[in-house]
């Protein structure tokens, strides 16, 4: 039995669980914390989900948690990390801390543009540092090895994971994760990870390293190595891991973070290489960069993909331009695995060139920015002749923030990309997750106007004018996508530093891609003390089935129950846990729901609930001292009988996730 071998390993984790008790002597790191409302409000937020990268995003969070940012000290793109900000509430912070440095954080109440819920969200990563109020330069300090080790963050993580399904022969069902990181106030990164997956063979040992520096000298910015990840400008030429796209952040919609930075994932996404950005900086204002990158990796199992590129930025006061260009080079010609029709138009060939440029211009109530990019492409004239002619395919993005009064945002944004504008690394704001071949406007808004009611929506309508994957023979598609939500919030006492209370919101969703599909959400939040409650309901119909002969409306509904307590013990000692219950019934798979699933440390579940059942999990976290913690996680599905006998699914579906984690 497979489950013996989780009991092997978890008395290796008891082993070190008692030797690495000997660090307890040393309290010098921060308690810990939970993000889980965090990254659940960023899911919630988020339309399509399998545009954010939640691992990268727990570690990013956890990083600047550990090694919070100097409000009086910062930058930009610093500010950007934090996901759930706007530009103009980073403007907004930045040009407060210009004027007069803070000496509080309750300033922040001072600052129009911030609510007290994203105030609340913001205070685990910022901090007021007095002995550098006068500072004109950002963490530029020398870097001393002494110093460095002796004041690191060391984070040791290992994870295993079990599941009652039958393996094939060969294969190991238990999945295994190693991981270490490296962080001295976030100047020098270095991590590892090893992980193999469930099911896969013994030789399918997945690993990865990254290193990255920052400030090393006045002009070397940054340094990366290992895996790593570029963005630059609307993403249409390199784009980063993660991207919000259409979401309930109307108005954060065109902002990226923009630079090399490090990829801690070993899924494939990032870059395998090196880069590096010079910076020249005369003031806060005014600045230069020029940054430099190459990558190697493998594009599948018998060919190599090289990547030069280069970059360009100028920001003076509110204006920024830059200018990217990439050189994507294979070791064999390239083309889509399959002749589809939607593929068509796919770059084919052995090497392609993507060149950008794009700006922002920030004027206090006014914000412009887009980029316009030009990539490489190749026809194929017929199925049986070669290669004949090369194109150069087109794309643009250009959009406005507008802010009339506090508490309303506007947003307006245009977008075209032809047929033959294809770059597997580029990603811009997108009805599709790969860029080519769209027309497309956007409008949204965010009113915060009155107390205690937030209503966000948007609305955007776009057109295909060749095939698209998942649309059949369909052309010519014109299509729309529209969402509204209305939330309303109360505490019982009031205060930016948290309070019991509550919050009611309703969302709705109109989608034509193809098949039409209107859904509904749901949603009461409820807090009291160490308790907090979350009730969820979520519903959806296909009403474009009815033009089918013999056809019925499909739909799809779930409901869910969260509870979740905490139990402080003694200092930087804790247990909590979460505990879900759940029903679905969604006979149909196009009427599957996504539901994002609390876990381990630094994993993330986002199952498809399909078919007719049930589903509970329960999540645990001990603080057993402030260097160790322990995380489990067990989750059940349990489908109806017929159902799964008429679709030859098991009962039942277990799993078990371990984590343990040590910090010194």
């Amino acid at each position: 039995m497979y489950f013996c071998a989780v009991i092997r390993q978890i008395r290796v984790i008891i082993i070190i669980l008692f030797i690495l008790s000997s660090f307890q002597g040393r309290a010098g790191v921060r308690p810990s914390f939970s993000l889980d409302d965090i990254i659940l409000d960023i899911y919630n937020a988020v339309t399509e989900f399998g545009e954010v990268d939640y691992e990268q995003l727990q570690t990013d969070l956890y990083a600047l948690h550990e090694s919070p940012i100097d409000l009086n000290n910062t930058s930009d793109e610093e500010l950007t990390q934090l996901y759930f900000l706007s530009p103009q509430q980073i403007d907004a912070i930045l040009a407060y801390a210009y004027r007069h440095p803070f000496e509080s954080l309750y300033e922040l109440r001072l600052i129009p543009e911030l609510a007290d819920y994203e105030i609340r969200d913001l205070l685990p990563f910022v901090y007021i540092n007095r002995d550098a109020l006068n500072s004109e330069t950002i963490n530029t300090d020398a870097l001393y090895a002494k110093e460095i080790f002796a004041k690191a963050h060391h984070e040791l993580l290992t994870r295993i994971d079990a599941r009652n399904i039958e393996a094939y022969e060969g294969t190991d069902p238990i999945y295994t994760q190693f991981r270490y990181r490296f962080d001295f106030r976030r100047r020098v990164t270095f991590g590892v990870q090893l992980r193999r997956p469930a099911g896969g063979f013994a030789r399918d040992l997945q690993y990865g390293a990254y290193l990255q520096l920052n400030n090393i000298t006045p002009h070397l910015h940054t340094l990366v190595a290992g895996n790593f990840q570029a963005s630059f400008g609307q993403g249409l030429v390199l784009a980063p891991v993660f991207h919000s796209g259409k979401s309930m952040y109307v108005t954060s919609v065109g902002q990226q973070r923009e630079g090399l930075r490090y990829y801690s994932s070993v899924d494939g996404q990032g870059l395998h290489g090196a880069g590096a950005t010079l910076r020249w900086e005369w003031n806060k204002t005014t600045r230069l960069d020029v940054s430099a990158l190459y990558s190697m990796r493998h594009a599948n199992d018998s060919t190599w993909h090289h990547l030069l590129g280069a970059n360009l930025t100028l920001r003076h006061k509110k204006l920024q331009v830059e200018l990217t260009a990439i050189e994507n080079l294979w070791s064999d010609s390239i083309h889509p695995y399959t002749n589809a029709k939607y593929n068509r138009h796919y770059f084919r060939g052995h090497n392609q060139a993507v060149i950008g440029a794009s700006f922002r211009y920030n004027h206090g109530w006014f914000d412009a920015f887009g980029e316009i990019a030009t990539a490489q492409n190749h026809q194929i004239t017929n199925d049986q002749s070669p290669i004949t002619k090369s194109h150069w395919g087109f794309g643009t993005i250009i959009g406005s923030r507008f802010y009339p009064t506090n508490g309303i945002s506007l947003l307006a944004l245009y977008r075209y990309y032809s047929p033959y504008f294809d770059n597997a690394l580029g990603y811009a704001f997108s009805e599709t997750s790969r860029l080519g071949d769209e027309n497309g406007g956007y409008l949204g808004f965010d009113i915060t106007r009155l107390r205690n009611w937030r209503f966000i929506g948007y609305g955007d309508i776009f057109y295909f004018s060749g095939y698209k994957y998942g649309l059949g023979d369909a052309t010519r598609t014109l299509g729309y996508d529209a969402m509204a939500e209305i939330q309303y919030s109360w505490s019982k006492h009031p205060s930016f530093q948290g309070g019991d209370g509550g919050r009611l919101s309703l969302r709705f969703r109109a989608r034509q891609k193809g098949d039409a599909t209107y859904s509904t959400r749901a949603q009461f939040d409820w807090s009291q003390g160490s308790w907090s409650l979350r009730t969820t309901a979520e519903a959806n119909i296909i009403p474009s089935k009815l033009s089918t002969l013999n056809s019925q409306l499909t739909y799809g509904f779930t409901i869910f129950q969260d509870i979740s307590y905490s139990l402080p013990l003694r200092e930087g000692r804790g247990l909590g846990f979460r505990l879900r219950l759940q029903g679905f019934d969604a006979r149909e798979w196009a009427n599957r729901i996504y539901t994002y699933e609390h876990d381990v440390l630094y994993a993330y579940s986002i199952p498809a609930v399909y078919g007719l059942g049930g589903r509970a999990y329960l999540c645990l976290r001990w603080q057993i001292i402030p260097q160790l913690a322990l995380y489990f996680r067990a989750s059940e599905t349990i489908y109806a009988r017929k159902w799964a006998a008429a679709h030859s699914r098991p009962l039942t579906r277990t799993d078990l996730h371990l984590l343990l984690r040590a910090t010194f």
